[in-house]
C-alpha cells in the first residue's frame, strides 16, 4: 500500500541560527508519522548563511529540497512557492523559529487522515511574551477583518497548518500577486479543525516582523479581502455633503437676519483644512486599491528561483 507523502514547507529569511535547530527537532517528530516526508525549504533572499545551511542539510538528507529566491520577495511569496513546488498528499506550513511546535505534527496528521478534516490549523491560546501594544492591535485587527470581509480568520491564528492536496491545489489556483495567506485559507473554505497551543518563544535569532511591517501586513489583509474602506469613504463623502448643505443654509439665514462680513473666518479656515484632509484620506484609500490593480495587471512573477536542488521547474514557475 502506498504511503502518504507529507511536505513540510518552511519559508526562511535570515534564519541561520535557528534552521539547524528546527531540522533536528522536526526530524524527531516526523519519525513518528506513518508517512513519508519531504522538507521544502524556501530561502527568501536571505543575507546570512541560510542558503549554505540548506545546502548542507540537503547533502546529508535526501528528503530535503530547497528553493532560493533571487531576492527578498516576502513571506507570502515563500509560502506560495513552497505550496506550488510541494509534491505531498498533505502539506504543512511552518516557521523555522520553532514557534510552531513540531510536536503537534502527529495530532495534525491524525485529524486530516482519520477524522475527516481537510485542514488542521493552529492558534495561540494566549499572547504571552508579546509586547502589550502589539497584542492589543493584533486582537483589534482580527475583530475588524472578520467584520468587514468574507474571510474567516481566528484570533491568534498562525500560518502553521496541515492541508490536504485538494485544499492546496485550490490555494495555488488563486494566482493573485498581492497575497494574504490567512485570508486565503479562510476564503477557500474546506473543513478545518483548530488546534490551540501555548505561545512559544523563538528558539534563536530575532523576529523579522517589526510593528510597522505588521501594520502594513494588516492593511494588506483588509484591502485584499474587503471593499469596506471604499464604502466608508463613500459614506464620509455623503455625510460631509449633507453637513455642508446644512451649514450653507445656516450661514445664508444668519446673514439675511444680521449681516456681518468678518465673522467666522477662523472657523471657516479650520473647516476647509479638515475637509481637505478627509478628501486626501479618501483619495489615499482609493489609491490603495488602484495600486493593487496596477500590480496585478502587470502580471509580474510572485517569485524568481535563483537556485534549487530539485529539477522540477516548469514554464509556469515564473508566473
Amino acid at each position: 500500500m502506498k504511503r502518504d507523502l507529507i511536505s513540510i514547507i518552511v519559508p526562511c529569511y535570515n534564519e541561520q541560527e535557528v534552521l539547524p535547530l528546527f531540522y533536528e527537532e522536526a526530524s524527531k517528530w516526523v519519525a513518528q508519522l506513518d508517512a513519508d516526508v519531504e522538507f521544502v525549504l524556501v530561502d527568501d533572499g536571505s543575507k546570512d548563511n541560510t542558503i549554505h545551511i540548506m545546502r548542507e542539510l540537503a547533502e546529508k538528507d535526501s528528503r530535503v529540497f530547497y528553493y532560493s529566491f533571487s531576492r527578498n520577495f516576502g513571506k507570502e511569496a515563500g509560502i506560495y512557492a513552497g505550496l506550488y513546488h510541494a509534491k505531498g498528499d498533505y502539506c504543512v506550513i511552518m516557521d523555522a523559529d520553532l514557534q510552531d511546535p513540531p510536536s503537534l505534527l502527529p495530532a495534525m496528521y491524525d485529524a486530516v487522515k482519520n477524522e475527516g478534516y481537510d485542514s488542521v490549523a493552529t492558534c495561540r491560546e494566549t499572547r504571552k511574551g508579546e509586547p502589550p501594544i502589539r497584542s492589543f492591535f493584533a486582537r483589534k485587527f482580527y475583530k475588524i477583518i472578520n467584520k468587514v470581509s468574507e474571510a474567516d480568520i481566528k484570533d491568534g491564528a498562525r500560518d502553521y497548518r496541515m492541508m490536504c492536496r485538494r485544499m492546496v491545489d485550490a490555494i495555488v489556483g488563486m494566482g493573485e500577486y498581492n497575497r494574504f495567506s490567512k485570508g486565503i485559507f479562510g476564503w477557500v473554505g474546506f473543513k478545518t479543525k483548530w488546534l490551540p497551543y501555548e505561545n512559544v518563544e523563538r528558539a534563536a535569532g530575532t523576529t523579522k516582523w517589526s510593528f510597522w511591517k505588521l501594520f502594513k501586513y494588516s492593511l494588506d489583509g483588509i484591502v485584499n479581502f474587503s471593499s469596506a474602506p471604499l464604502h466608508i469613504s463613500s459614506w464620509i463623502g455623503i455625510v460631509f455633503c449633507v453637513m455642508s448643505f446644512i451649514m450653507t443654509l445656516f450661514v445664508f439665514v444668519r446673514q439675511m437676519i444680521a449681516p456681518d462680513p468678518t465673522i467666522g473666518w477662523s472657523s471657516l479656515a479650520c473647516l476647509i483644512t479638515f475637509i481637505g484632509g478627509i478628501q486626501l484620506f479618501c483619495i489615499g484609500v482609493l489609491g490603495q486599491y488602484i495600486a493593487r490593480l496596477y500590480q496585478e495587471s502587470k502580471g509580474r512573477p510572485k517569485f524568481i528561483v535563483r537556485e534549487t536542488n530539485r529539477d522540477d521547474r516548469k514554464e509556469e514557475d515564473r508566473a
